[in-house]
């Protein structure tokens, strides 16, 4: 089976400690280290401190909400990005869900996979400026703009774009129109092999592309702990996090939790965070989490072979001390580096 390139997402508490993991990461020879953004964050911000702190790895935005800026300058964000890390960024792109769209940023909450294939395409017009004028009247996006002379010039290679997806629509317009698909934080291999990657070639044969070149990069709750089962409440603990969302829902009914998903959501509507992470069951941890020692979760990283192209650590951030956030940064960077 084929390894896949393994990366990290540096959350931490503060710039300075995701500057640092990233660091470390890059130092224990990580292939990427992703950064992301929500109402607290931004990823671009937090990249470039990341970039400046790095030197070898990808740098990547897991993820961007496309949603949130203007096409013009999610452009010209990325451009900067990528010369600021001398040619390593990797431009990862989300909406959120329909509800983040609308409450979030104010925005037309209808067709979040129709926008995407609307906006990866405009990006790279964007970059091409200097081939001509651009005037698109699209139904999510107008723009009408030409390039001074002195400023038309490209980037210094193509950057890739990911597409965010989770439902099958919303994995398809990645492989419509993106370099490559990241997955959710709960991708399980099952989930990928029965519903991502089936609908990122359908999306890929739909444009006429062929599917081996749209990578599939995905997100994993990783835990690691020398105490196995407090690695493994702070994976349950984000694990119903995400199973509050209803719009998870298909996930879990795919992989045979869609009553724990009810119960879930009815401790959340109760406001009963313990129940909610009390329904979380050992089978959906070892399904949607590599949780344990640091030797237990280089192990379960394994399942991942042969399944995605790329697999991205991700910590746990709900109910979890900054002390342990930083904990767990070290312990998979010390014990599940690439090699």
């Amino acid at each position: 089976m084929v390894r896949p390139k393994l990366g990290i997402c540096a959350f931490a508490p503060s710039l300075e400690a995701m500057a640092g993991a990233a660091a470390d990461a890059d130092a224990a020879g990580f292939d990427s280290v992703f950064t992301s953004e929500l109402y607290n964050r931004s990823a671009t911000i937090t990249l470039a401190a990341v970039a400046m702190r790095t030197s070898r790895c990808e740098v990547a935005s897991g993820i961007i909400y496309g949603v949130g800026r203007s096409p013009l300058m999610l452009a010209a964000e990325a451009r900067d990005l990528d010369e600021l890390s001398g040619g390593r960024f990797v431009l990862g792109i989300g909406n959120g869900t329909r509800r983040m769209i609308s409450d979030w940023h104010g925005q037309d909450g209808s067709g979040p996979a129709s926008r995407l294939e609307e906006l990866v395409p405009l990006l790279r017009r964007i970059w091409r400026l200097h081939e001509g004028p651009i005037d698109h009247e699209g139904r999510f996006y107008k723009l009408r703009i030409r390039a001074l002379d002195d400023l038309a010039s490209a980037p210094g290679r193509n950057i890739p774009i990911y597409g965010a997806g989770l439902a099958p629509r919303m994995i398809e317009a990645s492989g419509r129109v993106a370099d490559g698909l990241l997955g959710h934080t709960l991708f399980s291999p099952r989930y990928i092999r029965e519903v991502a990657r089936p609908a990122l070639e359908r999306g890929a044969v739909h444009a006429g592309r062929d599917p081996a070149d749209v990578a599939l990069a995905t997100y994993t709750l990783a835990v690691a702990s020398h105490d196995e089962e407090q690695a493994r409440r702070e994976a349950a603990a984000m694990i119903a996090f995400y199973g509050s969302v209803k719009s998870y829902g298909q996930l879990f009914d795919v992989c045979g939790f869609a009553a724990e998903a009810k119960a879930m959501q009815a401790a959340f509507a109760a406001r009963d965070v313990d129940a909610m992470v009390g329904a979380v069951t050992d089978a959906m941890i070892d399904e949607f989490a590599c949780a344990g020692t640091p030797a237990q979760v280089a192990a379960a990283l394994r399942r991942y072979h042969g399944v995605a192209d790329h697999v991205v650590l991700s910590p746990p951030s709900f109910r979890v001390s900054p002390g342990r956030i930083a904990e767990n940064l070290a312990l998979l960077t010390e014990h599940c580096a690439p090699g």
